[in-house]
């Protein structure tokens, strides 16, 4: 099944607990439970000392509100945007996030994260 075929609320049940998880362990500054659900080319392209280095010097990585408002999804290809408003407990505003899902190997993985 290709993800973009599913609905809303099944989509909601698998995404919601991935970026639950992205903003624990960016909080925490865990690396590796951080990157447990990334997919093999996403861990290729990443330069662990680089992001390493976001997590120790990034206030707005280590101070992610878990409180973020769930905006919606934007599907393509075999791929599925998941987009979220984001604040942060040290600075002011609020941040577009992004996770990009899709399937690898027959379980679901993320493709690509940030927030802008």
């Amino acid at each position: 099944m290709n993800i973009i075929e599913k609905t809303d609320e099944e989509l909601q049940d698998i995404a919601l607990p991935m970026w639950d998880e992205l903003i624990k362990y960016s909080n925490k500054g865990q690396y590796g439970k951080f990157i447990r659900n990334f997919s093999y080319g996403l861990l290729l392209g990443l330069n662990e000392v680089e992001v390493g280095n976001q997590f120790a010097k990034s206030e707005l990585a280590r101070n992610l509100s878990e409180d973020y408002d769930f905006i919606g999804f934007i599907r393509r290809g075999e791929h599925v945007t998941c987009l979220f408003r984001v604040r942060s407990t040290k600075k002011e505003g609020e941040w577009l996030g992004r996770m990009v899902i899709g399937y690898e190997q027959g379980e679901v993985k993320i493709f690509a994260a940030s927030i802008f």
